[in-house]
């Protein structure tokens, strides 16, 4: 019986080099690789060079063997952040709605589009310079979106889609790279509180927005408790403040456009009673005087809430936009008088650049001053995470015990200066 030889097709790409099953060189000089995938249909990867093509093609056989899907190397950042929103649950639709408005925002239109079989490390180093360096993003506005993009990708490790995750700890190696780290907030000096708060209650057209900033910077509520705050919520009888929802302002750059929600707190500790002092007492009071003088009345109603108690002249509620902007004006005012006043002398105080939430910060640093128990500065603050008071509490004690030694010094200074 005559034996049959068995030809094997060997074949060479145009340098000569002897070509392995599955690879071929292209006309247009590049190579590919196919193969049959785990889900039985045909794939297809291409590569300039022989050995960047045969670094591929290790990869894939890698994976394989891993269980890494190897039908979905043309998925995008974009496709599994779909799927991410489609299978995330636990989050609060406050916290969600955030996280895709950061996304839709900052990644969507550029780096979401990348195959995310394909993103490095530095493929997300150099996104993440890009957003602090040439769209000036602030570090905690990175740190956003660097949230649900960790997630997204930690979605697609799960999966068995990527080995690893690459944007692992990289918020923290670019913070310390480019040495952008969130500044720590600083109160108000009593001296700038006293100031400002004079200041705002002296000028006419200044004065309708004190009754919200003193009571902000006396009861430490978040802006958007504050801002939520129903006339039912405040008992001026009983002098309480009941604390049980937060306004939420949205700004869509879409067709969803700008629009307020009312949420719960996030957790147990934000529902609570604030109990009010004689001058926040005044405040409230004189907000009722000013509502009534010039006939305002609250006319919106959102998620079934209404009568909200500082309200703009045209009766709808504030955002904290609104609040910063108006605090940046009277700062600004402010200071150019004090300086106008001064002439050529440094003036002995100056009010320096705040947001309304250094209102919050500087109210939990006159509560630390005051040595009031750490235990009742959480509960009126509303602090789910003890850490959270404590960083605040050992900052000012730390603060108060330099003021305490450098006074102690120039006391023996003194006396050294006395004998001699």
């Amino acid at each position: 019986m005559a034996s049959v030889k068995r030809t094997v097709n060997v074949r060479f790409d145009k340098n000569h080099v002897r070509l392995n099953r599955g690879e071929y060189h292209r006309p247009d000089g590049r190579y590919s690789y196919r193969w049959v995938g785990p889900d039985k249909k045909r794939h297809v990867v291409y590569a300039s060079t022989l050995d960047e093509l045969r670094v591929l093609e290790d990869n894939i056989k890698k994976d394989e063997q891993d269980g890494i899907k190897g039908d979905v190397v043309n998925a995008t950042v974009n496709d599994m952040f779909e799927l991410w929103k489609e299978t995330k649950r636990g989050l609060r639709d406050r916290t969600k709605t955030s996280y895709e408005y950061f996304y839709e925002l900052f990644v969507k239109p550029t780096f979401g589009q990348k195959k995310i079989k394909q993103v490095k490390r530095t493929d997300v180093r150099c996104f993440y310079n890009n957003l602090l360096e040439g769209r000036g993003l602030k570090v905690s506005t990175l740190d956003n979106v660097h949230t649900v993009l960790h997630q997204v990708f930690q979605l697609a490790v799960e999966d068995n889609i990527i080995r690893t995750n690459p944007t692992d700890l990289m918020l923290r190696d670019i913070k310390r790279t480019v040495g952008r780290d969130t500044e720590p907030r600083r109160a108000l000096t009593q001296e700038q509180e006293d100031l400002f708060f004079k200041e705002v209650l002296s000028r006419a057209d200044f004065r309708k927005w004190y009754p919200l900033l003193y009571i902000m910077a006396n009861t430490g509520m978040r802006v958007g408790e504050l801002t939520g705050l129903r006339w039912c919520d405040v008992d001026l009888e009983g002098d309480t403040i009941s604390i049980n929802h937060t306004l939420v302002y949205y700004n869509h750059r879409d067709e969803r456009g700008c629009y307020y929600n009312i949420h719960k707190p996030k957790t147990a500790a934000g529902y609570r009673t604030i109990p009010i002092t004689p001058s926040v007492k005044e405040a409230f009071l004189m907000q009722k005087e000013y509502l009534e003088f010039t006939e305002l009345k609250s006319v919106d109603h959102i998620d079934g809430y209404d009568d909200f108690v500082f309200i703009n002249r045209e009766g709808k509620v504030f955002n904290q936009g609104t609040v910063n902007a108006a605090i940046r004006r009277m700062v600004r005012i402010i200071d150019l008088d004090i300086l106008e006043k001064a002439k050529d002398k440094e003036p002995e105080v100056l009010i320096p650049h705040f947001s309304c939430h250094i209102l919050r910060h500087t109210f939990a640093t006159r509560l630390c001053e005051k040595a009031v128990n750490i235990k009742v500065i959480q509960a009126i603050l509303g602090h789910s995470d003890f850490q959270t008071t404590m960083n605040i509490y050992v900052d000012v004690t730390n603060s108060l015990k330099k003021e305490e030694l450098n006074k102690f010094d120039e006391y023996i200074n003194a006396d050294k200066r006395k004998i001699s």
